[in-house]
């Protein structure tokens, strides 16, 4: 029993650490959005005794945040909605379809993973630039699309791949071609991981500010990020102001995860066992 308890206590204390490293950072950045500027003049630790929500009422109106938040929901919602449809068809047509080049296709995806942005961002520009993209929302959710597909595809493939193969194989002799067996049986079968990595990409997608800053140029097209980044030009002598407009950007991802935490632990982990 003593063992046991020290085991557990060799494991709790750590993640309790980590935990408290997680929380302090946004009830600190809470506490100072709530001062006055002349209170954090005064004391930047200390605990705020105002609550002044005007930080959050002028970060909202004189940022423009509202056009933000509407410009980023708009890249969210269509980029992970090509990002699924594609990674799901593509992961059943890479783990239960046999046809020449299949390997290569996924080795090639896998190469894919392992190249950041910053490698091919100027390429990726000169290309949106010559197609007319640029400062464009199809050219922003082409870019994005680009860069989180590959590890989409790469997990709908593992994850279909426990799928038996019997199981498609008795839909088409029911009489579904390759789309009615991908959408009747792939799709229902796939839903905890369509729903982890739709939440997952949503995150990539909502705090991304270097694809939607090369992008997006024009101040009225800018997402929530790369003008909470342009807020602190805007105050640069006002700090709860600026971390008023952070708190504002952060709080949906905070709601998400909080809400979807199981449903993104359960598709990591069915992802992670099955293939």
């Amino acid at each position: 029993m003593r063992r046991q308890r020290a085991a557990r206590w060799a494991l709790a204390v750590p993640m309790m650490l980590l935990a408290l490293a997680t929380i302090y950072p946004m009830l600190y950045g809470l506490n100072i959005s709530l001062k006055t500027r002349k209170d954090y003049v005064l004391d930047r630790l200390g605990v705020t005794q105002t609550f002044n929500v005007q930080n959050y009422i002028d970060a909202w109106v004189n940022a423009d945040m509202g056009r933000y938040f509407l410009n980023t929901i708009i890249a969210t919602v269509c980029s992970v909605t090509i990002i699924l449809l594609l990674s799901s068809m593509c992961g059943y047509a890479l783990s239960h379809l046999t046809f020449r080049g299949s390997k290569l296709a996924f080795l090639l995806i896998l190469a894919m993973m392992m190249i950041p942005f910053q490698v091919i961002m100027v390429p990726t520009i000169k290309v949106l630039s010559d197609m007319g993209l640029i400062n464009t929302f199809p050219g922003l959710i082409a870019a994005y699309v680009a860069q989180f597909l590959p590890f989409t595809v790469y997990f709908m493939t593992s994850y279909y791949s426990g799928v038996p193969k019997e199981l498609t194989e008795a839909a088409r002799v029911d009489g579904n071609g390759l789309f009615g067996t991908w959408w009747r049986i792939m799709v229902p079968v796939g839903k905890p991981a369509l729903i982890s990595m739709g939440i997952l990409n949503s995150l990539f997608v909502w705090n991304d500010i270097l694809i939607a800053l090369l992008i997006m140029q024009s101040p009225s097209n800018r997402t929530v990020m790369v003008g909470v980044s342009a807020l602190r030009g805007q105050y640069p002598d006002n700090v709860p102001t600026y971390i008023a407009g952070v708190m504002l950007a952060v709080l949906p991802i905070i709601v998400i995860y909080l809400i979807f935490q199981r449903q993104i632990s359960a598709g990591v982990t069915a992802g992670a066992t099955k293939g």
